[in-house]
C-alpha cells in the first residue's frame, strides 16, 4: 500500500483537498484547556503544583530548578553534545546579531522628526516541551535572540519527569544560552503560569514555543487578551519540491524526518515530471525501508497517513501549489541548481527555505543557523518564523517645531473637520493661537 496519496495536476477542490491539513479536532481540547487556565489565574502555584501530579505523575517540592540540579546537568550532558551545542550556539548567533533592528530617522518635512525607537521585551517566557522528545535545540533557538534582542528577563517553562527532574540537555542548554529562570512546569498550566502570574512565577511580556495541542490551545486562549505569543503554532509540515532527477532516497529521509515529530505532521511533494510513475515507486521504496529501522516508526506511519504527492509538469504550477501550501519547511531539490533558484524566485509563501540536494530541514532544526520556531497551518502566507525582531518593539516618535506645526497646520485642521472630530482640529488652532 502506497505511503503517498497521488494527485495529478491538482486545481481548484482538488488543490484545496491536497493542501487540507492533518489537524486534530480542536474543540476536544479547549473546555479543558480553559479549565487549567482558570484554574492557575485563581490558584496560582496550588494548580501547578496538582496538574503536576495529575499529567506528570510527580509531587515537587520547588517549582525552581535548584542551583545543584544545574550542577548535575552539567555533569550529565555528554561531552560530544556539548561540543554540538557551542558550534550551534555560534552559528545561530552570528544570523541573529545581523538581525539586530535599527531605528530609523527622517525629517519629513521642516520642523517635523520622525524616527522608531527599538525597545527589547522586558520579560520572555520561552516553553520547551519535554515529552516524548525534549527540544534542548529549541532553547537556543528561543534564548539566544532574546538576549541578543535585550530582553532583561528571560524565563524558561518545561515539564518535569516523574523524577521531578528537567532533562539535563534542556538544563545545560538554558544555561548556555543565559536563561535567567527555569520552572518544572509543562503543558496549558505553564502557559497559564508564564501568561497570568504566581506566587513564584512572574507574569511575562510574551510567550515563545512549540508544543502539543493543549499548550498550543492554551497560547491561542491566552493570546486573546492575557499575553502576546509569537505566533499560532500547530503540527510540523515539510513540504519537498522535486524532479525525477532527484535522488528518492533523500526526498524520503526528508519526509520522515518531519514526519516523525508526531502523528498529526505533515509530509508533502510536488514532483515536476511528465513521467513520473517509477521514480515514485522508488521514493515509495525508500519511505518503507528507512521507516523500517526506525524507533519512532508508529507516529511515522500515522503521518504518512495524511501525506500526499502531487504530480506536475511545469515550474510555475509546482510554485503555485507551494506558495498555497505555505509549508513551515519547504526543501527545493529538483537535482538541477538553475532550475532550483527559479523555485525561490517563485516561492512568496513559506517558513523556511531549504535548497539543494545537501540542505536537509535537519541542518535547519539545529545548527545552520537559522530559526526553527516558524509558522506552520498556512500561515507562513501572513507570518514570518521568530527572529530578533520578535523580541522588541519599535515605538514611534516625533518632535514638531513651532514652526513645523505651522506648516502641517492646515492639512491636520482640514483632515480633523471632515472627519468631524472638533476637539482634534482645536490641539492644533489652540497652539497656533499661542503663537500669535
Amino acid at each position: 500500500m502506497p505511503y503517498l496519496e497521488r494527485f495529478d495536476n491538482p486545481k481548484g477542490k482538488n488543490l484545496d483537498l491536497f493542501c487540507t491539513r492533518n489537524l486534530l479536532d480542536r474543540s476536544s481540547v479547549e473546555e479543558q484547556v480553559a479549565t487549567i487556565l482558570a484554574a492557575v489565574n485563581e490558584e496560582g502555584d496550588a494548580a501547578l503544583h496538582r496538574y503536576s501530579e495529575r499529567f506528570d505523575g510527580v509531587v515537587l517540592s520547588s517549582l525552581a530548578v535548584s542551583s545543584e540540579e544545574f550542577e548535575e546537568a552539567r555533569k550529565a550532558v555528554d561531552p560530544d553534545l556539548k561540543e554540538a551545542l557551542a558550534l550551534a550556539k555560534s552559528n545561530i548567533r552570528a544570523f541573529h546579531e545581523a538581525q539586530r533592528a535599527v531605528g530609523e530617522e527622517i525629517e519629513v518635512m521642516e520642523g517635523v522628526s520622525l524616527k522608531r525607537k527599538v525597545v527589547p521585551i522586558r520579560r520572555v517566557g520561552l516553553y520547551i516541551p519535554g515529552g516524548t522528545a525534549p527540544l534542548f535545540s529549541t532553547v537556543l533557538m528561543l534564548a539566544l535572540p532574546a538576549r541578543i534582542a535585550g530582553c532583561r528577563e528571560i524565563v524558561l517553562a518545561t515539564p518535569p519527569d516523574k523524577e521531578g527532574k528537567i532533562h539535563p540537555a534542556i538544563l545545560y542548554a538554558a544555561e548556555l544560552c543565559g536563561v535567567d529562570e527555569i520552572y518544572k512546569v509543562g503543558g496549558a498550566q505553564a502557559i497559564g503560569a508564564l501568561a497570568f502570574g504566581t506566587e513564584t512565577i512572574h507574569r511575562v511580556d510574551k510567550i515563545f514555543g512549540p508544543g502539543n495541542r493543549f499548550v498550543t490551545e492554551a497560547k491561542t486562549q491566552v493570546a486573546q487578551g492575557a499575553c502576546a505569543i509569537d505566533m499560532p503554532a500547530g503540527p510540523s509540515e515539510v513540504m519537498v519540491v522535486a524532479t525525477t532527477r532527484s535522488n528518492p532516497a533523500f526526498v524520503a529521509s526528508d519526509l520522515l524526518s518531519q514526519a516523525e515529530h508526531g502523528p498529526d505532521s505533515q509530509a508533502m511533494v510536488v514532483l515536476i515530471g511528465s513521467d513520473p510513475d517509477r521514480w515514485i515507486e522508488e521514493l515509495e521504496e525508500q519511505l518503507e525501508r528507512q521507516c523500517s529501522v526506525l524507533k519512532r516508526s508508529g507516529y511515522v506511519k500515522q503521518s504518512l497517513e495524511a501525506s500526499r504527492i502531487a504530480v506536475v509538469q511545469e515550474v510555475e504550477e509546482a510554485a503555485f501549489i507551494a506558495n498555497a501550501y505555505a509549508a513551515e519547511h519547504l526543501i527545493i531539490n529538483t537535482g538541477d541548481r538553475v532550475l532550483d533558484d527559479s523555485l525561490v524566485d517563485l516561492i512568496e509563501s513559506a517558513g523556511s527555505i531549504f535548497v539543494g540536494p545537501y540542505s536537509p530541514e535537519s541542518a535547519g532544526d539545529y545548527a545552520s543557523g537559522t530559526n526553527h520556531t516558524l509558522p506552520t497551518g498556512g500561515w507562513a502566507r501572513s507570518m514570518s518564523g521568530v527572529s530578533t525582531d520578535s523580541f522588541v518593539k519599535k515605538i514611534t516618535v516625533q518632535e514638531l517645531t513651532g514652526d513645523g506645526l505651522a506648516r502641517l497646520a492646515p492639512t491636520v485642521m482640514t483632515m480633523a473637520a471632515h472627519e468631524e472630530l472638533e476637539a482634534h482640529r482645536r490641539a492644533v488652532e489652540i497652539r497656533l493661537e499661542e503663537e500669535r
